[in-house]
């Protein structure tokens, strides 16, 4: 009954094109649906956006992106820990299809059980005592440590650059710790992590915290461009 055109990043049509577009908006046939998608919204003509209904998408939460991964895999057969799908769910950032794929990566390993060590091992990443852990030596200036914990992120083959982006994470969710006297309102944890936490921010301040997400935020700037990013 309808022929639908979706036009993807629609904002990159040239004045010409949107002109040319703008006549069929104007008076489209009625059997014809026209979905234009962009993540620039801005960049649209005025006379193109007047003409449209506006639906704005924003990322999934992490509950529903949960929902749906246990939903997945109870049709599969699959058994899927707690803590391991909201991994999956917070590693995906809100988006399903992220999600649905790191979930095909865990299953592909055969398993009837996926469990939190198991996602860990699929998306290169380290558990939440070594992020603990190294945290802690940052926070005492334990250099020796430092560089025992960098040598296992090596031997292990995890991605530094991976890794950097974590610990750049942990710590802002460190200074919410600080801050927010009810810290699980606004950052999804398990409740042990949460508590090692707690205790960290116990004995730091939050412009002590600030600088360290800023010193950490400008080397992950800088590492991309490093052929070694170990030193």
């Amino acid at each position: 009954k309808y022929k639908v055109y979706i036009i993807d990043e629609v904002h990159m049509l040239s004045t010409g094109a949107f002109n040319a577009l703008l006549k069929t908006l104007e008076e489209p046939p009625s059997h014809v649906v026209f979905i234009l998608a962009t993540t620039e919204p801005h960049k649209l003509p005025a006379t193109v956006i007047s003409r449209c209904q506006r639906f704005d998408f924003r990322r999934i939460t992490v509950s529903s992106i949960v929902e749906r991964l246990k939903k997945i895999t109870s049709h599969d057969g699959t058994v899927i820990e707690d803590d391991a799908a909201r991994l999956i769910a917070k590693m995906s950032d809100g988006a399903l299809r992220d999600a649905i794929s790191l979930l095909d990566q865990c299953i592909s390993m055969g398993k009837k059980k996926i469990t939190y060590a198991d996602v860990l091992s699929i998306v290169g990443i380290v558990n939440d005592d070594f992020m603990v852990a190294f945290a802690e030596n940052l926070l005492n200036k334990n250099t020796k440590s430092l560089l025992e914990d960098i040598n296992t992120l090596v031997i292990e083959g995890k991605d530094i650059r991976h890794f950097l982006t974590d610990i750049i994470r942990y710590f802002r969710n460190l200074l919410i710790c600080t801050i927010s006297s009810t810290p699980a309102d606004i950052i999804d944890l398990p409740e042990d992590m949460l508590k090692s936490m707690m205790e960290q921010a116990s004995y730091i301040s939050s412009e002590g915290l600030i600088n360290l997400i800023r010193e950490l935020s400008a080397l992950e700037n800088s590492i991309r461009w490093s052929e070694n990013p170990r030193i």
